[in-house]
């Protein structure tokens, strides 16, 4: 891997930020220092778009968070630094139990600070990726407390974002509250506990925390009572509460002695109606403020309820599968190790390796739904079955990040590249991407050289067969919409986080290597990413446009040993209504369910639609020993679009539905206009390249009116 000085792009970012530097006091020679030699940190640019793999309900987030570890702990750290937590008090007003809760679910204690260099996450986040604007900000900001001593440089780690320290501050937030807790004239929130408490209190204290109130308390609600009033902004008057029925668990008004009849308390229902209440005040507020997440605010409040003694919340999870605490989670994984699954230590920390091992414990145990999740269940059901040896698991697809990515990352999509002298081709901005523009007498396409992405196909006197994001952002984003080429590897299948979702080559600058037409006006185009280093494979993309769009993926193993790996040319159809659209051609065909993490097969009745009742209004399914030709049928534009495929043996049909949609900061409601129909080689579809073979994946679409 390059040192990032090394990289013509990360010097001019480099020369960017030592100016902006300069004019906020950072000096020449501590700019130098302190950036010299740093290597680039390609691993957290993924983590700026990265979806968890599974979703983590409530009751998982706090049983690990607020476990009886971190109980005894937490109590052990008040006895330890009881005399410092006191002075704390006194000067801040924010209880001792308050500030331990917050070092414990941070850091642990201070056992667990963050395993990344802090000035080569900033500097990597700076210069490459989304939101470089705020991490330049902290960035700088870092530089200037390393220029003032508070903080030293050699082994200074933190999260991939740059938090860092006993409480995990920002750099930005460090300069501002940041307090000499222990007199020696420094501000050292990673070397010193009296430092890292006190400047917690000073961050609560300026967030709003008053002294003597309660965060919230635990409320029953009345039969009928309306659950459109619960959420943290709906804030009433404590007698409004009252008035409404609203009581403590035994029965009486929720009265605190601290708090006027008037004061503000909103209705939080972490779970929904049949889990906890809870009426939080302003207290809950400035914990809120240190990481704006109910789940985190509540892990905080609960824990230092249990650092007072409390027991914690009294009412159940609406769950008949309990998560776990730590020691639980170590004493599950040591199951799993004694029936020879490959997961590493028994940790208590659930890697993909543990939840695919319990997930193929759940399958062989007959336990519903087989996600992989760790729960009280299947912890049970493992003390209780004798142990057996393990199911093969999928051998993964694996690939490394390349060497040369970070510098192609980098690179610009030329906008004014010498073209062939080819009627009806030329290059241009389509949306603002620069792009390879065709014209033929029956059709227009448009391909941008960022990411080799098909982004519009439109036959002559029709309309556009893609649909393409009005959001979809700049590079290096990935583009929303048209056809993204997933390749080497497709979502996730096999790969660890370290490298980008969807494969290396959709955010990389394409070349085009040859063009032609022909005599009927078909234009042929034949576009390559760059090499990856350390990557065996080498892709080439044939792109025909006339009377139908033709699109060929050719893969080639250049090297000596065998490689295996998944692809997909992610289609987004344009559709009148999703809603409204279907697609015949998968009748009978078995399916995988991603939001079952694939953990069974189902059968498809009739053709797809996001009407179907087993799934309604959102689809991420892959079809497999799929015949590869199907047909998307579209009443409102009045238009059907047939999809041929070959070199497949899968389909993905995928649309996040409204409310996945409106997560997506490129979809929002965009979802209700397009249905992905991924030519795809994915799920157990695994391509095995033997030394100098090629595969090849083609797919073609063709416009027909509806019968």
């Amino acid at each position: 891997m390059p040192a990032l000085a090394q990289d013509a792009g990360f010097e001019r970012c480099l020369s960017g930020l030592r100016q902006a530097a300069a004019a906020q006091g950072v000096t020449a020679d501590g700019f130098q220092r302190f950036t010299a030699g740093l290597q680039p940190d390609p691993g957290v640019l993924p983590l700026l778009d990265a979806q968890p793999e599974f979703t983590t309900p409530i009751w998982d987030y706090l049983a690990a968070l607020v476990d009886e570890e971190r109980v005894a702990d937490g109590r052990a750290m008040l006895a330890r630094h009881r005399e410092l937590l006191q002075r704390v008090a006194s000067e801040y007003g924010v209880d001792p139990a308050t500030v331990v809760a917050v070092w414990g679910v941070e850091s642990d204690y201070g056992r667990v600070f963050g395993k990344r260099p802090l000035l080569t996450s900033l500097a990597t986040l700076s210069c490459a990726g989304r939101r470089q604007p705020f991490f330049r900000g902290e960035f700088i900001a870092l530089l200037k407390l390393l220029q003032s001593g508070d903080v030293q440089a050699d082994g200074l780690t933190g999260s991939w974002a740059g938090a860092f320290g006993h409480t995990q501050f920002m750099p930005s937030t460090y300069a501002r509250i940041a307090v000499d807790g222990d007199g020696d004239g420094r501000r050292d929130l990673v070397a010193s506990i009296p430092d890292a408490l006190a400047s917690t209190a000073n961050y609560l204290k300026r967030a709003g925390w008053r002294s003597g109130q309660p965060w919230g308390v635990e409320v029953k609600l009345p039969a009928g009572f309306d659950p459109a009033l619960a959420g943290r902004t709906q804030r009433r008057p404590l007698s409004e509460w009252n008035a409404r029925g609203v009581r403590q668990l035994d029965g009486s008004p929720v009265a605190p002695s601290s708090l006027p009849a008037d004061a503000a308390a909103a209705l939080l229902l972490p779970a929904g109606a049949s889990g906890p209440a809870l009426l939080v005040f302003r207290n809950y507020d400035a914990i809120y403020a240190y990481n704006a997440a109910e789940s985190y605010a509540l892990a905080i409040a609960t824990l230092s309820d249990r650092l007072r003694g409390g027991g914690g919340l009294a009412t159940p999870w609406p769950t008949d599968d309990p998560g776990l605490g730590r020691a639980e989670r170590r004493e599950l994984q040591t199951l799993l190790l004694a029936r020879g699954y490959d997961i590493g230590q028994a940790d208590g920390l659930i890697g993909s390796a543990s939840r695919r091992a319990i997930q193929a414990e759940q399958q062989r145990l007959g336990l519903q739904p087989a996600d992989g999740r760790a729960g009280r269940r299947i912890l049970q059901a493992l003390r209780d079955a004798p142990a057996t040896t393990p199911p093969a698991l999928p051998v993964p697809t694996r690939f490394k990040l390349p060497g040369n990515h970070p510098a192609l990352l980098q690179s610009t999509v030329p906008r004014n590249s010498k073209m062939p002298d080819i009627e009806g081709l030329a290059t241009g901005d389509f949306h603002g991407f620069p792009s390879l523009l065709v014209s033929t007498p029956y059709s227009t396409a448009a391909i941008s050289l960022f990411g080799g992405q098909l982004l519009s196909f439109v036959p002559a006197g029709g309309e556009d067969v893609l649909w393409l994001s009005p959001l979809a952002k700049q590079p290096p984003t990935p583009i929303r919409g048209g056809t993204p080429v997933c390749w080497p590897y497709f979502g996730r299948q096999g790969q660890g986080e370290d490298v980008p979702a969807h494969g290396f080559v959709r955010t990389l600058p394409w070349r085009l290597l040859d063009a032609r037409r022909d005599g009927d006006g078909t234009v042929t185009l034949v576009l390559a990413p760059p090499p990856l280093d350390q990557i065996a494979l080498s892709l080439r993309m044939t792109v025909r446009i006339g009377r139908t769009l033709e699109q060929r993926l050719e893969t080639r193993n250049e090297g000596a040993t065998e490689v295996t790996f998944t692809q997909a040319l992610h289609n987004y159809f344009r559709v009148g209504d999703a809603l409204q659209a279907s697609a015949t051609g998968l009748d009978g065909l078995d399916y995988l369910d991603k939001f079952e993490n694939y953990a069974s097969a189902h059968r498809q009745n009739g053709d797809w639609s996001l009407r179907d009742p087993r799934d309604p209004g959102r689809s991420d399914r892959i079809y497999t020993a799929a015949g590869g030709d199907y047909t998307l049928v579209d009443p409102v534009l009045g238009r059907r679009i047939r999809i041929v495929t070959e070199g497949s043996r899968s389909l993905v049909a995928w649309n996040p539905g409204e409310q996945g949609g409106r997560g997506m900061a490129d979809v929002g409601d965009g979802w209700r206009h397009y249905v992905c129909l991924e030519a795809a080689n994915a799920g157990p579809d695994v391509v095995v390249l033997a030394p100098g073979k090629t595969h090849v994946l083609r797919q073609s679409f063709e416009v027909l009116p509806l019968r």
